[in-house]
C-alpha cells in the first residue's frame, strides 16, 4: 500500500464475506407531444457503489489489523483528500470483468455479542467515473485498494 502519489501499489483487502458492487442511472423524463403518448426516459448521470462486510481481525501473534483494511477505516475518518481512496477490483478467474475508480469510505462495525466474529459493513461511494480496466490478472483476482495519495484501497484523488 503506498501513501504517496503515482503509480499505485495495490493492496489486498482481506476478510471480505459479502461483496455487491452497484452503478444506478439517474433517469430523467424526456417526453415530447412526437412521443405518441408514450412516457421516454433519459439516462443524465451514473453513480457507483460497493457495499462490503468484512471478517475484522487482528493478527493473532502481533495484534495488528490488516493494512488495507486500516487504510479504508482512517479514511472514513478523514477530511478532503485524505478521505478518497483509489479502488479496484476484478473477476479472480481472469474475466474481462474489471473495473477501477475513486470513492469515499464509511466504516460501520456490526456489533453484537462477545462470541461473534467482529464485522465490519464497509460502502465506497463513488466519487467520478468507474472505469473499466484490463484485468490484472489471468488467474486469480480480488478487491483491492490504495491510500488516497494511492490508497489501493484508496489512491491520488
Amino acid at each position: 500500500m503506498s501513501t504517496t502519489p503515482g503509480t499505485p501499489s495495490w493492496a489486498l483487502v482481506p476478510g471480505v464475506t459479502e461483496f455487491t458492487p452497484k452503478i444506478e442511472p439517474t433517469q430523467q423524463e424526456v417526453t415530447t407531444y412526437d412521443a405518441e403518448g408514450w412516457s421516454e426516459q433519459a439516462v443524465t448521470m451514473l453513480a457507483w457503489s460497493i457495499e462490503t462486510t468484512l471478517a475484522h481481525r487482528a493478527h493473532p501473534t502481533t495484534g495488528v489489523f490488516n493494512a488495507a483494511q486500516e487504510a479504508l477505516r482512517k479514511a472514513a475518518r478523514s477530511f478532503g483528500a485524505a478521505s478518497y481512496v483509489r479502488v479496484r477490483y476484478y473477476d479472480r478467474n481472469g474475466a474481462p470483468d474489471a473495473q477501477e475508480g475513486t470513492a469515499l469510505v464509511t466504516w460501520e462495525p456490526d456489533g453484537g455479542g462477545p462470541d461473534e466474529v467482529d464485522t465490519i459493513k464497509v460502502t465506497l461511494t463513488g466519487s467520478g467515473p468507474l472505469v473499466e480496466i484490463t484485468n490484472p490478472v489471468a488467474g486469480g483476482g480480488t478487491f483491492a485498494a490504495a491510500e488516497t495519495k494511492t490508497l489501493k484501497a484508496g489512491g491520488d484523488a
